[in-house]
């Protein structure tokens, strides 16, 4: 052999030096969960509210001209879609051996299921236990959260703000561009503090434990 050909041989790196070992993934913390959830505020509400708040807007708020009717009819609309959010985190659902999702109302005793009244009467299928469905002080927390955001979300829709804020002064205009920033970035930080396992309506259903 060579000279020349010890010598590239030589340089040439060992299957161990050529592929790097990637670094560990740090660990993620509190604070860039809730960044990343901030990111996306729209996937912490209930998928019908979205949807409806989604396409009903550009029809209630006129592609965002509103006059006196619209403007009310925009105020309505966003009412009855904050309530339903503040209502479905008190709804639960659970799946049973036989494959059927049951959804109920979360109470103080347990869950009650409204679309199956007689399921307890019914004594022949297996039950799970209801009362471990009882209402707590996280769904709570949840359902103002849950407000909050659908507000933080309906703030940052242009055809919202130009309905209710036509001509926004330089105040408001800036109230509308921190506030519901600051107020998405505090509830998903509180959602990942008091995280909820409830799967009620426009959540995902996960199999009964």
């Amino acid at each position: 052999m060579s000279l020349r050909q010890r010598s590239a041989s030589s340089n040439q790196p060992s299957p161990a030096e050529a592929i790097p070992t990637p670094a560990p993934a740090p660990p993620r913390s509190a604070i860039s969960q809730a960044l990343q959830s901030s990111a996306n505020l729209a996937n912490l509400l209930p998928t019908g509210t979205l949807m409806a708040f989604q396409l009903l807007t550009p029809t209630f708020t006129n592609g965002g001209s509103c006059d006196s009717t619209t403007r009310s009819l925009t105020i309505l609309l966003l009412s009855v879609l904050a309530i339903s959010c503040l209502l479905a985190s008190f709804t639960d659902s659970f799946r049973t051996p036989d494959g059927l999702v049951h959804y109920g109302f979360a109470t103080f005793k347990g869950l009650w299921l409204f679309d199956d009244p007689n399921y307890n009467a019914d004594v022949s299928r297996k039950l799970p236990d209801l009362s471990k469905y009882r209402l707590n002080f996280v769904d709570v927390i949840h359902a103002i959260l849950s407000c909050l955001v659908f507000g933080a979300v309906a703030l940052r829709d242009k055809n919202v703000v130009s309905c209710l804020y036509p001509t926004p002064g330089h105040e408001i205009e800036e109230v509308l561009n921190i506030v519901p920033i600051g107020v998405g970035l505090i509830c998903s930080l509180l959602f990942v503090i008091f995280p909820t396992r409830r799967h009620g309506i426009g959540f995902p259903v996960t199999r009964d434990s």
